[in-house]
């Protein structure tokens, strides 16, 4: 069954009321990601992983793969586009004061962002997520192109930065994935952007399916 983003955030929304805190919720994204990143590179040790984060909760699920991924002796680069003083939510934020605490994660600004990308062999997109509309603004745009430019491994999470989830339309410019992983259920317009998402996986992040009661 295909879902639409407000449809999706209602039973986010219902989940946290239950007490399945949307803080979980990113936890078990992240990790879902990060196991298909495992399936498909054995040694992640010797791999050059970048990995584009937001300010919002589509960076948040990023800082949680970077931190999984450093537990498979990867040491990923986190490029936050923007300040960390403008994460937009609590778990978002939370989650970026842990890599602050690692030695392992290399963080870096927006602002540094050219030629970090020449030698990477796997890049993790968390920039937008589902919240998309009209023209993509910078740091975003440019870290799109940098993205687009790279002959990397391509990891789209939840959905690859610019397509709108709920039509599969790019309005402006977009991420072109080799995987993406989305979350509790397929996006309704996400089978037709198929040549941006490359391979789709839906991965179960723990919401109770009493969360979906009244919304589908």
């Amino acid at each position: 069954m295909e879902i639409t983003v407000k449809q999706m955030m209602q039973i986010e929304e219902n989940g946290h009321q239950m007490g399945f805190f949307r803080k979980l919720m990113m936890e078990n994204a992240g990790a879902a990601t990060v196991r298909h990143i495992v399936e498909r590179f054995s040694d992640l040790k010797s791999k050059k992983v970048i990995i584009f984060a937001g300010l919002g909760n589509n960076g948040g699920d990023a800082f949680v793969v970077a931190r999984h991924l450093t537990g498979f002796g990867c040491q990923p680069t986190v490029i936050l586009l923007g300040h960390p003083d403008k994460i937009k939510t609590e778990e978002a934020r939370s989650n970026w004061k842990i890599l602050e605490k690692m030695n392992s994660v290399n963080l870096v600004l927006a602002s540094e962002t050219s030629g970090l990308t020449n030698s990477a062999e796997i890049i993790i997109d968390g920039i937008l997520g589902t919240g998309i509309s009209g023209t993509i603004r910078e740091p975003y745009s440019s870290a799109i192109d940098v993205i687009n430019q790279s002959h990397a491994f391509k990891v789209a999470v939840d959905v690859p930065s610019g397509l709108d989830p709920d039509t599969g339309l790019v309005n402006d410019k977009c991420v072109k994935a080799d995987i993406t992983i989305t979350f509790h259920k397929i996006k309704i317009g996400m089978p037709k952007g198929q040549d941006m998402c490359g391979k789709i996986f839906v991965e179960k992040i723990g919401i109770p399916p009493e969360a979906e009661i009244g919304v589908l």
